[in-house]
């Protein structure tokens, strides 16, 4: 409830909305999509280059990557919502936008689902759409009580490692407190990378060290690497026991990464991928 009220605070500095916004801009893949589950779709004018699903989503006028935002390109498309959370930047672009009296709506990057509950919250709050927030919560504490009952008291959990980049250097592989870890747990595994949080490059030395189970990549990333023999080959993982076996697995990178309304379902799919044999 703290939380939950925190981010309403957050939401507008200096500022409470007296309507229901018509003009919404969505920073963030899993906030857009939250946006489209709470059937508030039709308010969005714009979003980020991570949100295109769902389809939807992709046709949206694009203000750029999350990370990299203009404020002219954002109020190029006339906000009086602009929803986002703290991934998004640069911070100089945002405190531009609160200074032209847009409002304001950041909620936390997910990284379990009870944010993704408070997210879903926070949004609907602002939308006007509180009813549609609370089965959209439903749903998703729905879908995370399957997936924990089919992930508990399971044995002989296996070592994950996520690889981001593949390609131009070294492979960046997440460490603690990331998306990539958190969904791993998730799906009752463990993430083989422990010494450090975010993301660092991967030696040859330390991927032989760290013998992850399986490898876990996005799609796009696998189709960028040019298909799985790409990953497994590189120095250093292609002495693992992942390579020697093959297991690999590849999602999509906002369905696996996002945090968002299908999180616990993709945490259930990646359950599945790695019990296989």
């Amino acid at each position: 409830m703290i939380r939950f009220l925190a981010a309403l605070i957050i939401l507008i500095p200096q500022t409470i909305l007296a309507e229901t916004p018509q003009r919404v801009v969505s920073i963030g893949g899993a906030l857009t999509e939250i946006v489209y589950a709470l059937d508030a779709g039709d308010v969005l004018v714009g979003s980020d280059t991570t949100s295109y699903y769902p389809e939807a989503a992709a046709t949206l006028p694009k203000v750029g990557y999350q990370r990299t935002l203009s404020a002219e390109g954002v109020l190029s498309l006339s906000p009086d919502l602009v929803i986002h959370s703290e991934e998004a930047g640069p911070p100089k672009v945002l405190k531009q936008l609160e200074a032209t009296g847009v409002a304001l709506l950041r909620v936390d990057a997910g990284r379990s689902i009870d944010d993704i509950k408070a997210n879903v919250r926070a949004i609907g709050a602002a939308l006007d759409r509180d009813a549609a927030a609370r089965r959209v919560v439903a749903d998703l504490a729905a879908s995370a009580a399957k997936l924990q009952k089919a992930t508990a008291g399971r044995a002989g959990r296996k070592r994950v490692m996520f690889i981001l980049q593949h390609t131009g250097g070294a492979p960046m592989v997440a460490g603690r407190e990331t998306a990539a870890d958190s969904v791993i747990v998730l799906a009752g595994a463990e993430n083989a990378v422990t010494g450090y949080t975010g993301y660092k490059p991967l030696s040859p030395e330390a991927a032989v060290a760290i013998a992850p189970d399986i490898i876990l990549v996005t799609t796009q990333g696998l189709q960028q690497s040019g298909g799985a023999d790409g990953v497994l080959d590189m120095p250093g993982v292609s002495l693992t026991p992942a390579a020697k076996n093959k297991r690999i697995i590849s999602m999509d990178a906002l369905y696996l990464l996002g945090f968002g309304p299908r999180t616990a379902d993709a945490a259930m799919e990646l359950h599945r991928q790695i019990r296989r044999p």
